[in-house]
């Protein structure tokens, strides 16, 4: 929402922002009875979050298994207000869910402030774990400190893996303890430091797994240097436009590096981000 609000990406307008929403049902549609994702059945009164991105299912991108580029996707918070859709967005003292909308029920011991950003930071972050596979074991690097990284190293502790988080913020990394990392890295001069920090946890070969929050350049090409051979790369964080980030192809190639970007997630990725808050 501050990306619109200053400009920095594009927006349809008149619009409704606010993206990350939960909310109580005070009206239901007509029609068959209203399930979640997790097949429970809905009433008016309870508390809910719902999917960024209502998809039609049966599109190609839907059966390819990335419905959150549907080719008639509706996206909360980011659509321009039309006739039939006027609250559309979190920031509207209600907001009407459209069709294939997908919907969970949010249990009662999670706060809202911990349950709100659900719906897109914390499934965002589920999403990027499901791409990188298993991470026991792993020793996985996560590239900037905010709600999208220090999410990332909660969830992939709790995966298993030894985490290291680095970010040019200070003051972002000392929060960083909070979320099960083992190291943190202060990247003010390049990236050596991570380099050795890495070097020890592996005995020399980098990081197995890298997930990059922040969408800066900088943090894009320190994931790729730092990786491991057969190392895999998970871009989350380049939302916005920025300079273009160098690859040498040789390199790729003959380090044999997988490079994987997500954008969003599926509506599984809802359910496992509520699940994890819930622990």
């Amino acid at each position: 929402d501050l990306h619109s609000y200053r400009g920095a990406r594009s927006v349809e307008v008149p619009t409704v922002l606010g993206h990350e929403i939960i909310g109580v049902i005070e009206e239901i549609g007509e029609g068959p009875q209203r399930c979640d994702l997790k097949g429970r059945a809905l009433a008016i009164g309870d508390r809910v979050t719902w999917c960024i991105a209502a998809s039609c299912g049966d599109c190609f991108f839907c059966r390819e298994g990335l419905p959150q580029k549907c080719v008639c996707v509706f996206k909360y918070g980011h659509a321009a207000i039309a006739p039939e859709h006027e609250l559309c967005g979190g920031l509207a003292e209600h907001c009407h869910l459209t069709a294939n909308t997908g919907v969970l029920s949010v249990p009662e011991e999670l706060p809202d402030a911990v349950a709100c950003p659900a719906n897109c930071a914390t499934a965002t972050v589920a999403a990027a774990l499901r791409t990188a596979g298993g991470l026991a074991g792993r020793v996985v690097c996560v590239h900037g400190a905010g709600m999208l990284g220090l999410t990332a190293c909660a969830m992939a502790r709790e995966s298993g893996a030894e985490v290291v988080v680095c970010d040019t913020d200070p003051s972002r990394l000392a929060l960083a303890s909070h979320f099960g990392v083992s190291e943190v890295v202060t990247m003010t001069d390049g990236t050596e430091a991570l380099r050795g920090i890495l070097a020890e946890m592996t005995d020399g070969r980098g990081a197995d797994v890298g997930f990059e929050m922040s969408g800066a350049p900088s943090a894009v090409s320190a994931l790729i240097e730092t990786l491991r051979i057969g190392g895999l790369g998970v871009l989350v964080g380049s939302v916005s436009p920025a300079d273009p980030v160098r690859l040498a192809a040789e390199d790729l190639v003959k380090r044999s590096l997988t490079l994987r970007g997500v954008h969003n997630y599926a509506p599984e990725d809802l359910a496992v981000a509520i699940d994890f808050l819930e622990l």
